[in-house]
């Protein structure tokens, strides 16, 4: 692999959309640990609940943190966290599975406010470089996309078109903010555009309780929702911290361009129930089968995320472990009660 040469000066700023965020909170903290002063764009700064472990993560880095009053939905409310900025990190999307209406809890938040904030980039001179949090639903919508791809392989050259609001509305609103974005990009010459598409994401939080659907994912595992058998499916893992890795990777590599499929490995529900069970199969019901049924396989090219940002993955394995031992330390699951013996 070539020498890859990061460039940055941590005297100018940078800009984080949605910096209480799963990913966002590891690109903050690195970029913290690195010298940067970090305008935290977040919903509500007055929620010291909220911000209290970015605050945490200033205080013991070099780096300085200033937040933000923002909303995806406000027109121009970036403005004023991205004044002198030379680098913003869009992070900001609604991530859910389970919504009531797609149009307004996914489409809405992801198109709009990437148009919000893009807009806004425009009307910033300082900005040079502006890191979209997109994801691999913006490449595919349901799995037999991928036999339909070339080399029935996913690439960055591939784009959802099976997504709607009525099917796989979350992957959806993805492929639409990621269009969004990329046709503003194209339409100026003042910044460059530069997308990370990640797969589901698993590992520990930097808030004590952190909120996504990979952790929704684990705890109906551990829970033994899937005690009688895991999902038969194939999917794309990779660990939250190598995603930050990629992100801040993406911002300070002149050469990076384009779209960046971010992922370790192809994995089952049932591998990574494998991945908990030396650790914790003893006492939890984690599922031993599939649930019968056709699979397709999930394939994906990541050879650029690797080439051109130098992205090193770790293994999924250790992400879902510590994403176990941070939910038990902070309560956010229970131990398993240990299983009653049998009576003879």
């Amino acid at each position: 692999m070539a020498e890859i040469n990061l460039e940055y000066d941590t005297e100018t700023p940078v800009m984080v959309t949605g910096a209480t965020g799963y990913v966002a909170g590891w690109l903050v903290k690195r970029l913290l640990e690195e010298g940067f002063t970090v305008h935290a764009a977040v919903r509500d700064p007055s929620k010291k609940e909220k911000v209290q472990h970015l605050n945490e993560m200033a205080e013991a880095s070099e780096g300085e943190i200033k937040f933000f009053k923002a909303d995806l939905l406000k027109d121009g409310s970036y403005a004023d966290a991205m004044e002198g900025c030379s680098v913003v990190f869009h992070t900001a999307s609604p991530f859910q599975s389970r919504v009531k209406d797609p149009q307004k809890d996914l489409v809405d938040p992801a198109v709009k406010g990437t148009e919000n904030v893009l807009n806004s980039v425009k009307k910033t001179k300082s900005v040079k470089r502006v890191v979209l949090t997109s994801s691999v639903a913006a490449i595919y919508g349901v799995p037999e996309d991928i036999a339909k791809a070339p080399n029935e392989t996913l690439t960055e050259d591939v784009w959802n078109t099976s997504s709607s609001l009525e099917v796989t509305p979350y992957n959806y609103s993805k492929t639409l903010a990621e269009k969004a974005a990329w046709k503003i990009a194209k339409g100026q010459k003042s910044w460059d555009l530069v997308v990370i598409n990640p797969a589901l994401v698993f590992g520990p939080g930097t808030a004590k309780t952190q909120t996504s659907e990979s952790f929704n994912v684990i705890k109906s595992m551990v829970g033994g929702r899937m005690a009688d058998g895991a999902p038969n499916m194939r999917l794309g893992a990779v660990d939250v911290r190598d995603v930050a890795e990629a992100h801040f990777r993406a911002a300070f590599i002149e050469k990076a361009e384009g779209r960046h499929i971010t992922f370790a490995q192809s994995c089952s529900f049932l591998d990574i129930a494998d991945m908990l069970r030396e650790t914790y199969g003893k006492d939890w019901p984690l599922p031993q089968v599939e649930v019968p049924g056709d699979i397709v396989e999930w394939r994906a090219d990541n050879s650029k995320s690797q080439e051109k940002l130098g992205i090193l993955y770790g293994g999924v394995g250790l992400a879902v472990n510590d994403m176990v031992a941070q939910m038990l330390k902070e309560g956010a699951i229970e131990k398993a009660k240990p299983k009653a013996k049998k009576k003879a």
